[in-house]
């Protein structure tokens, strides 16, 4: 019989210690390492994971054919607008998000649509669940879908190798366990080693698999984060549990960029895909409303408006407060630095709430300029147009910096029916406004652009 062990391993690297420290020597973070206890066997059912090392010839550079690995469409738009073109053989992707978001449903989605013999592996649902879940998604279930109920890695390698499937999923990593490790699913023992093992069967049969992960009160991804650097990429899904949008963002990618958004609607039948995310992104409301602002925002690829709701008041409780949902909110107070010792407004004493509508995130500087319009309408009380939009980065000195792929900006504000784009004079070089029926108002300062609002 094995002796048990006890190891302390760190969730953010996964250093291994045979004693607890304060401090991990492999990260250099504090109070990262946890306790347990396993006990290591030798098992002949791994052979399929030293059969994935065989033996391989370094080529040389120029005899390598960059097409070796072709990807293949997904069924689903979005899905590989975040992937970056499709799905590549092979590649392990994790995608991650809250309970409840619609992770499984996504991915069930994605067998449903992919048209090629997959296997779905759920350890948290009974076959009978995803059955029902399946009947909701779709009135003509294909043949290609096979469901396996099980959570023992071995016995699920087994079914990859005979049934042999273009596509695997595997609902949840963190419920997966082997009988090469004694410790508890879920552990970091566990989930490295599981993770490992998968990765050597996506390479060795070319099959492309994706693993469902949960994300932690704290917003990171349950398991260690040595996990994140294993796999191929990163799927992060987010939303509000209470709101019908969600949003697919590329996290890591090693196949393209790391930038890109998709956009769902959560429906009765499953999740919808956006693909005009600006019209949901902008509120349609009757007459024009005081510290609202459209920007014209970049998220990889794909042009977004998205409306900038600012709130301010009169400070109640002494300490003003500064409230940003959807930006973050050390640029919120850089923005507010600049308002008040380059424009002149007295915002020391104010209250200020800021919302990117539609549940959005958004990290593109573009959206400094209309920030900065918004929270000044909603100060003086006065209404901005609702047919313009803005598209500046704001400088500590209150200047206009220019922004990448202006043109994409300025198409999307004019395909949606703006009337005129503020813009930074900067980047207008590689710009002609002549050729846009919208109005192009090119501007140098934060002033010049509330002297051509508020007069």
């Amino acid at each position: 019989m094995a002796k048990e062990k006890t190891i302390f391993f760190c969730t953010n690297c996964g250093y291994e210690s045979p004693k607890w420290l304060g401090k991990c020597p492999g990260c250099a973070n504090w109070n990262t390492l946890v306790e347990e206890k396993f006990t290591k066997k030798s098992s002949k059912s791994t052979s399929w994971v030293k059969s994935a090392r065989n033996a391989s010839k370094p080529l040389k550079i120029k005899e390598i054919n960059k097409d070796d690995t072709p990807r293949f469409s997904s069924g689903l738009g979005e899905l590989d607008r975040v992937l970056g073109g499709g799905i590549v053989p092979g590649s392990v992707t994790l995608v991650a998000g809250e309970p409840g978001i619609g992770k499984s449903t996504l991915m069930l989605q994605l067998t449903l649509h992919l048209g090629k013999p997959s296997l779905y592996v759920t350890g948290e649902e009974s076959a009978q669940q995803v059955r029902m879940r399946a009947d909701r998604l779709s009135e003509n279930l294909p043949d290609t879908v096979s469901i396996l109920a099980d959570t023992n890695l071995e016995s699920i390698s087994q079914h990859i190798e005979n049934e042999t499937p273009s596509l695997v999923i595997l609902d949840s990593i963190q419920i997966l366990q082997s009988v090469a490790i004694e410790s508890a699913p879920g552990s970091v023992s566990q989930v490295r080693h599981c993770t490992a093992a998968l990765i050597a069967i996506a390479k060795a049969k070319n099959v492309p698999v994706f693993l469902i992960g949960h994300i932690t009160k704290e917003g990171s991804i349950a398991g260690p984060k040595v996990l994140e650097h294993m796999v191929d990429a990163v799927l992060q899904f987010e939303g509000d549990r209470h709101l019908s949008y969600r949003m697919l963002r590329t996290v890591k990618n090693r196949f393209g960029s790391t930038s890109e958004l998709g956009i769902y609607e959560m429906r009765e039948n499953g999740l919808r895909e956006v693909t005009n995310p600006s019209e949901i992104l902008i509120t349609q409301r009757e007459g024009d409303t005081s510290g609202v602002a459209i920007a014209a925002s970049l998220e990889g690829n794909r042009t977004l408006l998205v409306e900038i709701q600012a709130l301010v008041s009169s400070a109640a409780y002494g300490t003003p407060q500064r409230t940003p949902t959807g930006f973050d909110n050390r640029r919120l107070n850089m923005l507010l630095a600049v308002l008040e010792k380059r424009g002149g407004f007295r915002l020391g004493l104010q209250d200020v709430f800021l919302n990117i509508a539609g549940g959005i995130r958004v990290e593109d500087p573009a959206v400094d300029l209309a920030v900065c319009v918004a929270t000044v309408s909603s100060l003086e009380e006065i209404a901005i147009p609702a047919t313009s939009c803005f598209a500046a980065e704001v400088g500590l000195g209150g200047e206009l910096r220019a922004v990448n792929r202006l043109e994409n900006r300025i198409s999307e504000a004019q395909k949606l029916g703006f009337k005129q784009i503020f813009c930074s004079k900067f980047g207008m070089r590689d710009a002609d406004p002549g050729k846009y029926k919208i109005q192009v108002i090119p501007v140098g300062h934060i002033n010049d652009v509330f002297g051509h609002l508020f007069g």
